[in-house]
């Protein structure tokens, strides 16, 4: 079997073989009169005209001496062509008509690969295996190929180079193509319930004087002319609370964010959430938005209500499920005293259920990290969270019933969490007092806290109206929706290690 390099080497001396005759195998024009999709679906009005031009990449060659059929796709749909050796007359010479000269037969058969991208004319017609095809009268390379393709069968059967040459995973299976168009139809739908709900999409700055929004570590730059260090956005959170301070009542926004933490099967440092904020409005009012959210995108995106994730269906007609934070580490992981237990006493629960444990993590992180492994897989029909403790969400309101926790709720769906939620803190002065916590937390080892933003306090003592705030990660919705257990399934370009 020939190696990739000797493979390239004979695809280099078609290509001088093309420029040899005078062909420019990477032309400035193409022609295409039609998609394949649509020669496929007016096939028999496109049947009567006497020629036109489809184009696409090489899928399939079948020589079958003086015929070769050949498979092409242009994104749109596969079609059939052939290209036939002309015939000669009884003194030798080529019959006249519509017939491919001879030596542009020959040059075909010598110089066109698969992979190869094809401009071909001719005429439709059906074959007598009732296919649908194309008679080739004339053929223009597009751009000659250097590298083979994949086997058809098989692909690329090492799942990270699938990961790294994603443009080859995505050419060779149907189902990675369809996974990403589905991604597409499901960003244009939440924006389209956003935009008739009354919500302007609005854009912040990726690159931040100071990280904010999330607890969460940066990644780092400096900038030059400024002089300055710069932060890649954990979160867009804060400066689209700015903007209701600056008079939008309901912004949101579509935004890639950055966390420098590290990677799992739901964790990409590069990743898409869409956050949404409304003036005048609270937890207890979103949620209501999300749920109606998720049942309009389930019904757009699959026509039902009802879709299967890692082998089990998941209905979203009902009404969601709703259960406090404690209650739920009481039914699963058996802490019945979530509020008063010690820390030494958590530890030692932690590491019962297998749970690890940081000589620096805090209380609440303990918990968290118990929660996250015991409690949330086994949420697998929509569930709200509600009733989380005010250390988990300094950017929170507190309850009006209960100052200790939050109004605030997450929505988890197959074991994964999809929306955090809350409503907005709009006191500066308590605001204030959170950031602080957090720098203390900070300073005892907790990486990943909250910083003290001073401008975005500033911006608040000017006056924010009460809101209800929402964040989606988009990512972890496409591994539900597409029934898959690795995010990296669901990004086009994830981040992998270089080879």
């Amino acid at each position: 079997m020939a190696s990739l390099e000797e493979i390239r080497q004979i695809h280099l001396g078609k290509l001088a073989e093309l420029k040899k005759v005078g062909l420019d195998p990477y032309p400035i024009e193409s022609h295409q009169d039609f998609t394949l999709a649509e020669v496929i679906n007016n096939f028999t009005k496109l049947s009567k005209k006497k020629s036109l031009t489809i184009a696409g990449r090489v899928m399939a060659l079948r020589p079958q001496g003086a015929l070769t059929f050949l498979n092409l796709n242009d994104g749109t749909e596969n079609f059939q062509a052939l290209i036939k050796k002309p015939a000669r007359t009884t003194e030798g010479v080529q019959s006249g008509g519509d017939d491919i000269s001879t030596e542009s037969f020959d040059l075909f058969n010598n110089t066109v690969d698969i992979g190869d991208f094809l401009e071909i004319k001719g005429s439709l017609f059906i074959t007598k295996r009732k296919e649908k095809t194309l008679v080739i009268k004339d053929w223009a390379m597009l751009a000659k190929s250097l590298r083979p393709l994949p086997e058809k069968w098989h692909g690329l059967q090492d799942v990270e180079e699938r990961f790294r040459r994603r443009y080859l995973d995505s050419l060779m299976s149907k189902e990675v193509r369809e996974r990403f168009v589905l991604r597409a139809r499901l960003i244009t739908e939440m924006r389209k319930f956003l935009d008739e709900a009354g919500y302007l999409e609005v854009e912040t700055p990726a690159l931040q004087n100071l990280y904010g929004g999330a607890s969460a570590e940066p990644f780092v730059t400096h900038h030059n002319a400024l002089d300055i260090d710069l932060y890649l956005r954990i979160s867009d959170e804060l400066y689209l609370k700015r903007m209701l301070v600056g008079g939008f009542p309901k912004v949101y926004e579509i935004a890639k964010v950055f966390r420098n933490e590290g990677i799992d099967v739901t964790h990409n440092p590069e990743f898409t959430m869409i956050e949404f904020y409304e003036a005048y409005s609270d937890a207890k009012k979103m949620l209501i938005f999300v749920e109606k959210m998720f049942k309009t995108l389930i019904k757009k995106l699959f026509k039902k209500q009802t879709i299967t994730f890692n082998e089990q269906e998941i209905d979203f007609s009902k009404k969601f499920s709703v259960i406090s934070y404690f209650e739920l580490l009481k039914k699963y992981a058996l802490i019945n005293n979530s509020e008063s237990i010690s820390i030494k006493e958590l530890t030692l629960k932690a590491g019962q259920l297998g749970v690890s444990v940081d000589e620096k993590d805090s209380f609440w992180k303990i918990m968290d990290n118990i929660y996250k492994k015991i409690c949330r897989p086994k949420l697998i029909q929509p569930t709200f969270i509600i009733d989380y403790p005010v250390e988990y969400l300094p950017l929170a309101k507190r309850q009006k019933k209960n100052s200790k926790l939050v109004d605030a709720f997450q929505l988890v769906v197959g074991g994964i969490e999809l929306v955090k939620a809350f409503s907005e803190l709009n006191d500066p002065i308590e605001q204030k007092e959170r950031f602080m916590m957090q720098e203390k937390n900070k300073e005892a080892g907790e990486r990943d806290a909250q910083s003290y933003d001073e401008d975005f306090i500033e911006a608040m003592e000017y006056g924010m109206p009460p809101a209800g705030g929402v964040g989606i990660g988009i990512d972890r919705l496409m591994m539900l929706l597409s029934d898959q257990k690795n995010i990296k399934e669901v990004i086009y370009f994830p981040t992998m290690r270089p080879r």
